[in-house]
């Protein structure tokens, strides 16, 4: 073959791979978005067509870890949806598949990327709600929930979304004031956080999740230290981002300050 030849061939090959790794780049957008979507409305039929296609843009870029990421993103949300109520005292098939779904996920992402804060802090909630639906299984799972809270805030510490989930995790097993304190602290913290991030710019893949839940569990903290005048703001603020957030107007409605409508 001669040079000119060959020349043309690997002309040829680089071109079909910038299309290919174009295309892939385009579908997990297009993944994003739809997540986006099924986020906002908080419909799990919406936040499971997003995950099937992440999980596709996954399988065709198995080393990709903002593929990795976003399904994990997914599949973490649609097991918080299908859940409902953290209160709730039973758990569907589904969830729990679905939480299986995004450990599965998120662990394939730190192994490609072991310092992945958002990832550890995830992986912690997702153990986390195991064990609280079982108490068992803290025996298995408990080791995991403190190493995945522990290397969070190490790669993480002012990340928005870790600040929430380890709130939202100290929020879940408060046994007092002083750890309903510490929950406070942690979201409040989020809060600032997530408002700082608001202010920047965002590509269509840079992660902007979280903080109407964030919201959520602040007011669910302050209502608990008997603040129901701060809770009611958190739960109107949760609602101006998230209108189908229908735990905080659930909450709302039932401090009976005012309507889930006023500003």
């Amino acid at each position: 073959m001669n040079r000119w030849l060959k020349l043309g061939v690997l002309s040829l090959a680089l071109a079909g791979s910038m299309r290919a790794a174009e295309e892939v780049s385009s579908a997990l957008a297009a993944g994003v978005a739809a997540f986006q979507e099924g986020y906002q409305a908080w419909d799990t039929g919406r936040l499971t067509t997003a995950a099937a296609a992440l999980r596709q843009c996954a399988t065709n870029q198995p080393d990709s870890g903002p593929a990795w990421y976003w399904l994990g993103v997914a599949e973490f949300h649609r097991t918080l949806a299908l859940r409902g109520d953290p209160d709730a005292p039973t758990v569907s098939p589904q969830a729990t598949a679905a939480n299986q779904a995004a450990v599965q996920a998120l662990e394939r992402l730190l192994q490609l990327d072991p310092a992945h804060a958002e990832a550890h802090a995830m992986l912690g909630t997702l153990y986390g709600l195991r064990i609280r639906d079982n108490a068992w299984r803290g025996l298995r799972w408990g080791s995991r929930v403190n190493r995945h809270r522990q290397q969070a805030l190490r790669h993480g510490p002012d990340n928005p979304r870790v600040c929430y989930l380890l709130g939202a995790c100290h929020l879940q097993t408060a046994r007092g004031a002083a750890e309903l304190r510490k929950a406070l602290d942690a979201l409040e913290k989020a809060d600032r956080l997530f408002a700082a991030e608001a202010d920047q710019p965002a590509g269509p893949l840079q992660p902007r999740w979280g903080r109407a839940s964030a919201l959520w569990f602040l007011g669910r903290t302050q209502e608990a230290l008997g603040d129901r005048e701060a809770a009611a703001r958190s739960y109107r603020q949760a609602l101006a981002l998230q209108p189908a957030n229908h735990l905080a107007r659930t909450r709302l409605a039932r401090l009976g300050l005012d309507s889930p409508t006023s500003p």
